[in-house]
């Protein structure tokens, strides 16, 4: 079933649960996220970002989204890092239920106007917007970019946002970072940013560059609040060094004979996120709640 964000992330929040987003860049991870879902019946949101679609192409989702409708466990496909309109449009005409725009480098007035721009066109369709404010770091392996110093969401700049954008959740910068650490970097969120943040904030809140934080720290941003926890480098890390094992030893060519242990490993990654955000087996909260497929709905 296909939902958009909003009614994602109301059931998880009404419930003390997250939701895995995970980044998508081509049919193998598509094969991970949404078996890996229906297996534990888990909702999941498929992320793309923009080199990401690039890479795969608008047609490749046509597939996507008529697989996540034909499920029987809620999905949204949600454009992760949108940079402008135009690049939100496209997400749009690919069929995706969900935004995020990123004006988070722009001054403040900026990001709100880029970000009420897109809130203003997507609120006509029936398609949910994520914005951000504050800076995710970059650990320099990954392809979602990102800053070498965090700017810290500031939880009075965060009340404003929303209410200045209109905006349906709101990815915060608690000290998290694109990519896979350094072997000598420690990450440490700050929790009690995250908790001022929310004590003002009412809609959900999104953690960024959630792969290779401590298990731990991620649990407890959950635990204060965080309803949607972005995933990419963690699940695409074990699909490739499971893949280079193989070819290391073997002389295989055949995507059918290489790959089916590649997901294998990337799905136990995404098992244990799942179990991690405590959303497993709560796909039957919105069958429960009978929440509707979602369509975008013309003026």
């Amino acid at each position: 079933m296909l939902i958009n964000m909003n009614q994602m992330l109301e059931i998880a929040k009404e419930n003390h649960f997250a939701v895995g987003a995970f980044n998508v860049a081509d049919s193998n991870f598509l094969r991970v996220v949404i078996e890996a879902a229906e297996e534990n019946d888990a909702p999941a949101i498929i992320a793309v970002h923009p080199t990401e679609l690039d890479f795969t192409k608008d047609e490749f989702f046509q597939y996507a989204v008529s697989r996540a409708k034909n499920s029987t466990v809620p999905f949204v496909i949600h454009m992760d890092h949108g940079d402008s309109l135009a690049s939100i449009m496209r997400g749009i005409h690919c069929g995706f239920s969900s935004v995020m725009i990123d004006g988070s480098l722009l001054p403040f007035e900026e990001n709100i106007a880029l970000t009420k721009e897109v809130v203003d066109v997507c609120h006509k369709i029936g398609v949910s917007v994520e914005g951000e404010l504050g800076t995710i770091g970059n650990t320099g392996t990954s392809v979602e970019g990102g800053v070498s110093e965090v700017i810290y969401t500031k939880p009075e700049d965060a009340q404003e946002f929303v209410e200045r954008t209109g905006i349906d959740s709101l990815a915060v910068a608690i000290g998290t970072a694109h990519g896979i650490y350094p072997k000598d970097v420690k990450p440490a969120l700050k929790m009690d940013v995250l908790t001022s943040i929310k004590e003002k904030v009412a809609i959900p809140l999104v953690l960024h560059g959630g792969s290779a934080n401590p298990d731990e720290e991620i649990a407890k941003a959950v635990q204060i609040g965080i309803q949607k926890v972005n995933i990419s480098s963690d699940y695409k890390y074990a699909f490739y060094k499971k893949c280079r094992e193989i070819l290391a030893t073997t002389e295989l060519w055949d995507p059918n004979a290489i790959y089916p242990e590649c997901i294998a490993a990337a799905k136990e990654v995404v098992k244990q996120k799942m179990e991690l955000f405590h959303s497993i087996n709560q796909a039957k909260v919105y069958r429960q709640a009978n929440i509707q497929p979602w369509r975008q709905e013309q003026n």
